[in-house]
């Protein structure tokens, strides 16, 4: 049974919305103006959440163009008005049921995470958004420790929902429980080596007394 909490931190990508065609599909726009068609859905849905310079480095892109690759990304991937993006099933519900006060705590930059939680109808739900800002992403706990400084919250009183072994790896440095979410994008296996305190199968899971605690 997961417990009550005064703060809930919600990574958006694979947790909140599935977005891995519009990611993808953005990254393999701007691979496809170098002369690239060699990268496929199943590759780099692993690298979501990630820094998008881990991105383009494990695809083998020059580390002197990757720079100049992630601003075309920034470009392309708004561009696509997230298209064939949609809200994972459960997720307004779940939102709208659970106490606390909410914020995210995402890789993307806060005025588009900003946007797109407008987009979808999310945006009402959060009393704060926190993206990532000219700061160190994740697995780095800083994103968290930020929306916690906002909330005037400490990491006792915070859940952090995330779909990634980088999610649980900077809920551990952040000294916040965890929650691990299966139906995302993230390898479980890898998770596991993190030691989620909780794990949801569907987003309600939050609201019912299901999830067993994992040691």
């Amino acid at each position: 049974m997961i417990p009550p909490f005064e703060v809930y931190l919600f990574d958006i990508d694979g947790t909140l919305v599935d977005s891995a065609l519009d990611i993808c599909g953005a990254i393999q726009e701007v691979l496809a103006r170098q002369g690239r068609s060699d990268v496929s859905d199943e590759f780099l849905r692993r690298y979501i959440g990630r820094h998008l310079m881990e991105t383009f480095r494990d695809v083998g892109c020059e580390a002197g163009t990757i720079d100049s690759l992630i601003a075309e990304y920034r470009q392309v991937y708004p561009a696509r008005r997230h298209a064939c993006t949609h809200v994972y099933p459960g997720v307004f519900e779940m939102l709208a049921g659970l106490g606390g006060r909410k914020s995210t705590a995402t890789t993307k930059g806060s005025p588009m995470a900003r946007a797109m939680l407008e987009q979808f109808g999310l945006l009402g739900y959060f009393v704060h958004v926190q993206g990532t800002d000219g700061f160190a992403a994740k697995p780095e706990p800083d994103v968290i420790l930020r929306a916690l400084d906002a909330l005037g919250a400490s990491p006792s009183e915070c859940l952090f929902v995330g779909d990634s072994a980088s999610d649980m790896d900077a809920g551990r440095r952040a000294g916040v429980r965890t929650c691990a979410v299966r139906y995302g994008y993230g390898d479980a296996q890898e998770m596991t080596r993190f030691k989620p305190d909780y794990w949801i199968n569907h987003p309600s899971e939050l609201l019912a007394p299901v999830v067993v605690a994992v040691g």
